[in-house]
């Protein structure tokens, strides 16, 4: 899923292209994907947009006038493009926008399952879409950190992906965030001391900003993650074997070394958990 590095990557590539020119073609849009309906999109028509703005996961392009917010949440599979005049794209895409002069921004999503949405809404109704996400996760800082954690009871892999607590953060930067504060992703919250909250604010900040630096440069998942994904791969730290544990929805990697003190963590559904 991507997450704040890689939407704000996406933003800072977007901003000035899609300001270039107006809006001649709105849509179209896959009926699971536009979530809503009034305004139409062929609203959008002949109005220029102001660029590219971010919050937590979602991207937000406002048109010029200030009337109108194209919201995007592209969810788990959720991908964008700006095509130049001329560019190949999809035959069917979930979402699109095209400019005067041929460009177009488009937005797929694979797989069967379409859970990508796409809101054309005002600035108000825009404010209020998002008026649950929590304070970004980037610069949060450790004074923010440890208030969170005092008034929050809850294991720190769970805590750090949840958008009303932290926005931005989804498992694959948690995964690498934990790894870098050498902290279990089944740590409590309330059980941190001062110098291991201070550790998490310093680590979410480092590995964002090296996520974004690397998808700017248009690294891949492979060289962009150093833990998620990576089971059985040497620690790039100590070079223990990456596990993992596996959740419905979810899947934790961690080093048993570098976290958990060489103890190995156990899925709740199978066994007791361990810290």
């Amino acid at each position: 899923m991507p997450e704040l590095p890689e939407i704000e990557a996406w933003r800072r590539a977007l901003d000035d292209p899609v300001s270039a020119f107006p809006i001649v073609k709105a849509g179209p849009a896959h009926v699971a994907t536009l979530k809503t309906f009034d305004p139409p999109l062929s609203t959008l028509e002949g109005r220029r947009l102001a660029g590219a703005e971010r919050r937590a996961k979602r991207l937000l392009f406002p048109t010029e006038d200030g009337e109108l917010v194209v919201l995007l949440h592209l969810m788990t599979a959720g991908r964008l493009k700006y095509l130049k005049a001329g560019e190949a794209g999809p035959k069917t895409p979930a979402f699109q926008l095209a400019f005067e002069g041929g460009a177009r921004l488009v937005l797929t999503e694979a797989g069967a399952k379409k859970r990508a949405g796409v809101w054309l809404l005002n600035p108000e109704e825009a404010k209020q879409e998002l008026a649950h996400l929590g304070p970004e996760a980037l610069g949060l800082g450790e004074e923010r950190l440890a208030e969170i954690c005092v008034d929050e009871s809850r294991r720190l892999h769970s805590m750090l992906r949840d958008q009303r607590v932290i926005a931005g953060i989804g498992r694959a930067w948690a995964n690498e965030i934990l790894h870098h504060a050498k902290l279990s992703p089944y740590a409590l919250t309330h059980d941190l001391a001062p110098e291991e909250i201070m550790r998490l604010a310093e680590a979410i900040d480092q590995e964002l900003v090296r996520g974004l630096e690397l998808r700017e440069r248009g690294a891949n998942d492979k060289r962009t993650y150093r833990v998620h994904d990576k089971l059985g791969q040497p620690c790039y730290v100590c070079g223990t074997p990456l596990a993992r544990v596996d959740f419905e929805e979810h899947t934790i990697y961690y080093c048993p070394d570098c976290q958990t003190g060489g103890r190995v963590l156990k899925d709740r559904r199978l066994s007791r958990l361990l810290r």
